[in-house]
């Protein structure tokens, strides 16, 4: 039975702001797109260029980051990490150019590729198996709140400061009022003073329940890793889906303006895939929860969700010809509700497959790998938009995760070799 208690569901609290927080601060390029292509005169493939260059260090970062934060911590590592693209998002507000925007989105990308991985490792110390994908979606569902959110924050600040450069330096504090939270609140739960002697005992007993008996929290290395058939299902999962997203995330203002609509018109519809990306963060970890809660194995419990998440991203295709703002608004909202909670359980695997040592490491990998797939769409999409427009590929974008979809359903489940140290069983 599961120990009640407010204080691991305040940790997720905590993570899900840090994830709204790296959302505004990296979608306020985004949002402000359509104004600096004009003010700087970018084509869509200049614009590809400052995605790629966030990426390639998002990429860079994820692997590296997740083995950092397997050394240094929880709490350290975040720490840094959330200081260090702060204050790269406050400093966008002096960039002159495309070589210098292109320099500040590196920077970024480098800081803000910790996010995951350490979020990951919170929710692997802080949950009991049967609470992670909830845990999962809670923290994840940040992500769309802050592209949601950013629209309406950053369009108000460019108004009211009648230029963009305010909007970088103001998206920016927010980090640092975070940081002052973290700092004092956040601890392992065995170095937790508010944590009780029988919740403590809960996740100690969930956590040598899932080991097999031999796991241990031990840092193992990339090559050690890749010999796993769960790491590659880990990384297929995310290699093969992050990319849907962030077509979506970067790119929909401007695909809104190529349809016809100015952006400041459609704030509302704006906010439809990303709320509607919010809405199945929860309802993937929601149902994954209650599966296992009812005596599904956890394995199958996540893949009930993975299947009806990569068959709802196809809605991309109707939205690619759909003649109003309301139906590309309605049919965007169902392909992310179901990317968003085939990504909930995509995050969730590495802390239901591998012991705490390895979380982060993992968790990096598939990061990293999604970084890479994400850079290649990225310039694809920027190529592609600027030769006949953006329905190709809104359509090859919905296909993806079908392979992704296949390679889960293959690679994540308990082999032989589960249980020598590193694995757990699902």
């Amino acid at each position: 039975m599961t120990v009640p208690s407010g204080l691991r569901w305040r940790v997720v609290g905590l993570l899900f702001a840090s994830t709204v927080i790296n959302y505004l601060d990296r979608q306020t390029l985004s949002v402000l797109a359509p104004h600096l292509k004009t003010e700087f005169h970018w084509t869509n493939s200049d614009f590809a260029l400052l995605i790629i260059a966030f990426r390639v260090a998002y990429t860079v970062g994820q692997a590296g980051c997740g083995r950092i934060l397997d050394r240094l911590g929880t709490r350290r590592g975040l720490t840094v990490a959330v200081a260090w693209y702060s204050a790269i998002a406050m400093a966008t507000a002096l960039v002159t150019g495309l070589k210098s925007f292109a320099v500040m989105r590196f920077l970024l990308g480098l800081g803000e590729s910790a996010n995951w991985p350490g979020a990951t490792k919170a929710v692997s110390e802080w949950f009991p198996r049967k609470e992670k994908a909830l845990a999962v979606a809670i923290f994840d569902s940040g992500s769309s709140i802050g592209a949601a959110v950013a629209p309406a924050l950053v369009i108000g600040l460019y108004t009211a400061f009648g230029g963009w450069r305010p909007a970088f330096l103001i998206t920016g504090v927010l980090g640092f009022g975070w940081l002052l939270v973290w700092k004092r609140f956040y601890q392992p739960p065995e170095e937790h003073p508010g944590i009780g002697a029988e919740e403590l005992e809960m996740l100690r007993a969930d956590k040598k329940a899932s080991q097999d008996g031999e796991a241990q929290e031990q840092a193992v290395s990339w090559l050690g890793l890749l010999k796993y058939r769960q790491t590659w299902g880990a990384i297929a999962s995310r290699a093969l889906t992050d990319p849907v997203w962030y077509l979506i995330t970067d790119w929909f203002a401007l695909y809104l303006v190529w349809r016809g609509y100015r952006v400041e018109e459609s704030l509302m519809a704006f906010w439809v895939p990303f709320l509607a990306a919010d809405l199945g963060n929860y309802a993937g970890g929601a149902v994954s929860s209650w599966l296992v809660y009812r005596g599904w194995p956890v394995g199958w419990a996540r893949k009930a969700v993975v299947i009806p998440g990569a068959l709802g991203v196809l809605l991309l295709i109707p939205a690619a010809f759909s003649p109003s703002l309301t139906g590309i608004a309605l049919l965007f909202g169902g392909a992310t509700f179901s990317y968003a909670a085939f990504s909930t359980i995509a995050n969730t695997f590495p802390a239901d497959c591998f012991a705490d040592g390895a979380v982060a490491s993992v968790s990096g990998l598939g990061g990293a790998a999604a970084g890479a797939g994400t850079i290649l769409s990225t310039y694809a999409v920027g190529s592609i938009a600027d030769k006949v427009g953006f329905r190709p590929a809104l359509i090859g974008a919905s296909l993806i995760p079908l392979l992704a979809m296949v390679l889960v359903l293959a690679l994540v489940r308990n082999t032989r070799e589960s249980g020598q140290g590193v694995i757990r069983r699902i």
